[in-house]
């Protein structure tokens, strides 16, 4: 029974750190997101003459797109490792906690019925 209860116990930590990967993957997309959408609008503004065509500002477009997309791709498969992960261990800790006897606790009239 405690070893149920121990094995319960790392499953939730270990759900636990999984969410926290989880959530920085989160933050890593939307930085990819503004990535990409920085180099499309400076690669916009090289295109329209905003901004004087020069190779240091075009490499800078390019850069922030291609990185931008990398990141995006890369960050979506470790997300999706990550979600599968805690996925698996709720599966896990679900079926552990099935596994426990439970004991009925008898009815206990209120404390106020007692006093009279």
């Amino acid at each position: 029974m405690d070893d149920l209860h121990g094995e319960i116990g790392q499953l939730e930590e270990r759900i636990e750190r999984l969410s926290e990967s989880l959530a920085r993957c989160r933050k890593i997309a939307l930085a990819a997101k503004a990535a990409v959408a920085a180099g499309g609008v400076l690669l916009a503004a090289l295109i329209f003459g905003s901004i004087p065509m020069d190779a240091l500002w075009l490499m800078l477009a390019t850069i922030l797109l291609l990185g931008g997309i990398v990141l995006a791709g890369s960050n979506a498969r470790t997300a999706a490792e990550y979600a599968a992960g805690i996925g698996a261990a709720e599966k896990l800790r679900a079926e552990l906690i099935g596994a426990i006897e439970l004991r009925l606790v008898p009815d206990v009239p209120e404390r106020s019925q007692l006093l009279h």
